[in-house]
């Protein structure tokens, strides 16, 4: 082992790995808190499947991850990095549907109305909220220069008991 000292606080495409797994769980909690309590389906077309929502949130996904690794290299990185997360996830996740859609073989018109109403509607907005607390949750893990936390005998002989 060496004895240079590691850096504190997490790399960023491990504080991207943490914020895009963030950001699936807290878009899947909002969009079925909110159609439960909204009594509506995230997305109201009929006969399209499951496969439009998947597409979107997998390239909703991929859009956040990409853009939140963009934003996370400047040094220190700025919270409102988290913005255009929000804005990529949103776009992802509306044109993921459109190309969901499209390659299920439905109809392109249910295909663009699918994504219309979800960019219109309240999943579009469930989609942005889940993508901005997740990019402020990647950024605030990378600019946080915090030691990782230490058992009591990794101590160099302190008494903090």
């Amino acid at each position: 082992m060496t004895d240079t000292p590691r850096p504190a606080g997490v790399t960023p495409p491990v504080a991207v790995v943490f914020a895009t797994v963030t950001f699936l769980a807290l878009a899947i909690g909002g969009l079925g808190v909110a159609s439960l309590a909204l009594d509506a389906d995230v997305i109201p077309v009929r006969g399209l499947g499951p496969l439009p929502g998947v597409a979107g949130m997998v390239l909703a996904l991929a859009v956040f991850a990409g853009v939140l690794l963009w934003g996370l290299r400047a040094d220190p990185p700025g919270y409102l990095t988290a913005v255009p997360c929000a804005i990529g996830a949103y776009v992802g996740e509306t044109l993921g549907i459109a190309v969901g859609a499209a390659l299920t073989g439905g109809d392109a018109a249910g295909g663009l109305a699918a994504a219309g109403a979800v960019a219109l509607g309240w999943p579009g907005a469930v989609i942005a909220a889940a993508a901005l607390l997740a990019g402020l949750f990647g950024v605030l893990l990378v600019r946080s220069r915090r030691e990782r936390p230490q058992w009591g005998w990794e101590r160099d002989g302190e008494d903090d008991r």
